[in-house]
């Protein structure tokens, strides 16, 4: 097929909730208040985890990169999200697209990575507890999370190298909130297919490989769970990782559901997304950074600990 009416896109017009301009206030509302609540959440969760030394261990390490993730992760999109709401021209620059679309997916895929980690450090902490401090140390730890880091700023960088070089045509409408990488790929009027195959691999090795990691690691760890002769043994073993498995669940559920369902329903060309990709959509960006906070200092005694003991410092300090 010949591209006639090719041209050189300035912008991009985002859809999102054009369609319910009845729901749109309704939706500024509910998203300003749980980005809030992401930002308080976890900065508070950060600067506990720095504060008390209690918690300078390799659990909190990483906890304070998720918790610094999700931050960067809702800033890259909720904020012009909200803006667009308002605004009868919901439009983006290509430049400013090509930003949201390679910070959006650095964070997702270093979160992946950093989860299947943090998975690895449950482990040796439940399996090999007298071996931990040597395994975990700070030359292992602080490399791990580098990593994670790394990997997802590398996959980004590549990813986006080769949608922006996509050719695009008359249609620059994004049935989506945000630059999502694959709602922009969709636009282009160009064979996709390469772009669709090196997704794939990237897939694997980013999504699925640390999630197989992560399977791994707590088959070894409710297997050694079962092994601990009292109750109450096998209660404190798997208090200290449930708060991460839960957080896994709730991401990996959501993230697997958005790019791994069936597309034999969809077309390059649709229109409009089904009702609930949307919703699962605003779930994965919005709902599991603020509930992951919450998550760790509800199901953590820890957590609980250092908040009562900077509390009752700062009260008998005055």
């Amino acid at each position: 097929m010949e591209w006639e009416n090719q041209t050189t896109l300035v912008e991009f017009i985002l859809k999102g909730l054009s369609g319910y301009p009845q729901l749109e206030l309704l939706f500024f509302v509910l998203i300003f208040l749980m980005y809030v609540v992401i930002l308080l959440g976890n900065g508070s969760l950060i600067l506990i985890s720095i504060l008390d030394s209690h918690l300078h261990t390799p659990m909190y390490f990483f906890l304070r990169n998720l918790s610094f993730l999700d931050i960067c992760y809702t800033t890259t999109s909720i904020p012009s999200a909200l803006v667009n709401f308002l605004s009868e021209r919901k439009s983006i620059s290509f430049s400013g697209c090509a930003v949201q679309m390679f910070l959006g997916l650095a964070m997702g895929t270093t979160e992946c990575v950093l989860l299947g980690m943090m998975a690895f450090d449950r482990y040796v902490a439940i399996c090999n507890p007298l071996r931990y401090p040597v395994i975990m140390s700070k030359d292992s730890y602080v490399p791990m999370a580098a990593g994670s880091w790394l990997s997802g700023l590398m996959n980004s960088a590549v990813q986006t190298a080769l949608v922006v070089q996509l050719p695009f045509c008359r249609n620059n409408i994004i049935n989506h909130f945000s630059c999502e990488i694959l709602a922009v790929m969709k636009l282009a009027c160009a064979d996709i297919s390469g772009n669709e195959f090196i997704m794939l691999v990237a897939t694997t090795l980013f999504i699925l490989t640390p999630l197989l990691l992560i399977v791994i690691s707590y088959s070894l760890i409710i297997s050694s769970i079962l092994k601990i002769s009292t109750a109450e043994g096998r209660s404190k073993a798997f208090s200290t990782c449930s708060a991460h498995l839960t957080v896994v669940i709730i991401f990996y559920g959501t993230i697997l559901f958005m790019y791994m369902k069936p597309k034999s329903k969809e077309t390059l060309d649709s229109d409009d997304l089904d009702a609930t990709d949307k919703l699962i959509s605003m779930f994965y960006g919005v709902m599991t950074p603020m509930m992951n906070p919450l998550i760790y200092s509800l199901r953590n005694k820890d957590v609980k600990e250092a908040v009562k003991l900077l509390f009752n410092r700062r009260l008998f300090s005055k």
